[in-house]
């Protein structure tokens, strides 16, 4: 099966690299054309590096080598004011909106009262409000164009509560009741809105966190939360990107308000 989303276009956040990419990429091999955005800064109270823009770049030459166009630009999901500035020329240039893929996120590993205030403040403004701000500036162009489809990313961490990632428990499990809330809102206006959930996933933000085995040493009983069902400790972003594009595709036509998971049988345990 090939063309799966001909003719569509999609708006990714977080695009620069990981799971973002991929699903620009995966996206473009079955036919849709891409508006791409990411933060391209680093974060004062994340121990990894963000997306640069020869990331970015990176993610524009490998769409661009499939014959799709792209159109980027450097955008913080927290500034609602730029993200809809880069939305509304990505249209412009493109012609229209069928797909948003609410991605972008950050993620901290800490003990409960080791969250600092400010720790919390970023990843809720970025996984939460970020995914909010997606799409207030996404949906008029879904609307204008007849209906669509919004695919936001949550994880594992939107089903069960994962020590030591209270910040992020907390915005992926908001990530799910607000795209319920926009499923039921929306569908007048033949828009979809679904979330996907994956376990760790093989990406720069999963290599650059640290700090959970320490925390798991010291109270070994919630060590197996983290363990999924099916023989592997990982998934690769691709996975997550083949369940992005059934989402978008014409095949999920009936298919909103979904807890899609991609996760090895992580939330089965």
């Amino acid at each position: 099966m090939s063309g799966r989303v001909a003719g569509k276009v999609a708006f990714v956040t977080g695009a620069g690299r990981g799971q973002g990419r991929s699903h620009a990429i995966r996206l473009a091999e079955e036919g849709a054309d891409i508006i791409a955005v990411d933060v391209l800064e680093d974060y004062a109270t994340v121990g990894y590096g963000m997306s640069t823009e020869g990331d970015l770049a990176e993610t524009a030459k490998q769409v661009e080598a499939l014959d799709r166009r792209i159109v980027t630009a450097k955008a913080d999901v927290r500034d609602a004011a730029a993200l809809k500035a880069a939305v509304d020329e990505g249209v412009a240039q493109l012609g229209k909106l069928d797909i948003v893929c609410a991605n972008a996120g950050i993620c901290t590993v800490q003990a409960w009262d080791e969250v600092t205030p400010q720790i919390w403040q970023d990843t809720l403004d970025t996984n939460l409000t970020g995914v909010w701000n997606t799409m207030v500036v996404a949906v008029p162009h879904l609307i204008a164009n007849g209906g669509g489809s919004i695919i936001c990313t949550s994880s594992t961490a939107g089903i069960k509560g994962l020590p030591f990632l209270a910040p992020y428990v907390a915005a992926k499990h908001g990530v799910v009741g607000i795209a319920r809330s926009m499923a039921n809102e929306l569908a007048k206006h033949k828009i979809r809105v679904n979330t996907v959930h994956p376990t760790g996933v093989q990406t720069p933000m999963l290599d650059g966190l640290g700090g959970l085995d320490p925390l798991i040493t010291k109270d070994p009983n919630l060590g197996g939360i983290f363990v999924n069902t099916l023989p592997t400790e990982v998934v690769q972003p691709r996975d997550i990107s083949n369940a992005v594009l059934f989402l978008a595709s014409d095949e999920a036509q009936y298919v909103t308000g979904l807890e899609f998971t991609v996760d090895a049988g992580n939330t089965i345990r």
